[in-house]
């Protein structure tokens, strides 16, 4: 099988010049690594061309790296029926960049890329209607990027007394504890409470 997807990952970079840097066969899965800027054009050509014919859009799903320049990874995953293979294309945006929208090519990619604008904050050029699509209204930040914080920053609640919905900054009851995950059983440089009295006797 994955002499057949090294042969098909050739076949791609050869119809696609340019636009597709590398294709790689891991895990028994192809994955194609594109330019951002003509993603477009590869997906179209992966749609249209009778020797590929991934006819069927799965997904997009998004991955933040903050170490890098190009910091997302927008994924789009593909499936040809006709062919039983699936296929993965990879390109990477920065926060600035817009990736263009492939809705045009694929009508079912329209949710998914305002998934990955709501989530990561990747921006789709030509999208027909770009807004967050699952986190609240004025909702702040990118929920999905490593540097959003575990808390979030605000927190929604009903208040009984107001009979209504209310935002409020994140609080955190608890005072902030130092755990130093030393074992009981190996002993510590302390007595842990409720062992007074075995130390007294």
């Amino acid at each position: 099988m994955s002499e057949a997807l090294v042969q098909l990952g050739e076949e791609i970079k050869a119809a696609l010049p340019g636009a597709v840097t590398e294709a790689v066969v891991a895990f028994e899965e192809l994955t194609i690594h594109a330019e951002a800027a003509s993603i477009v054009e590869v997906l179209r050509t992966l749609y249209s061309d009778p020797r590929f014919r991934f006819v069927n859009f799965t997904d997009i799903a998004g991955a933040d790296y903050p170490g890098r320049e190009k910091r997302f990874d927008v994924v789009y995953h593909l499936l040809a029926p006709h062919h039983n293979r699936r296929i993965r294309v990879k390109v990477q945006a920065d926060e600035a960049t817009p990736v263009p929208s492939v809705v045009d090519v694929f009508p079912a990619a329209n949710w998914f890329e305002r998934e990955a604008y709501d989530f990561y904050g990747v921006l789709f050029s030509g999208h027909p209607d770009l807004r967050r699509i699952l986190t609240d209204y004025g909702f702040e930040g990118y929920p999905l990027r490593k540097d959003f914080p575990l808390t979030g920053f605000v927190e929604v609640r009903y208040d009984d007394e107001q009979k209504r919905v209310v935002y409020e900054p994140v609080k955190l009851n608890q005072e902030f504890r130092n755990f130093d995950f030393l074992s009981p059983w190996e002993g510590t440089d302390y007595v842990l409470p409720g062992d007074e009295k075995a130390t007294g006797a």
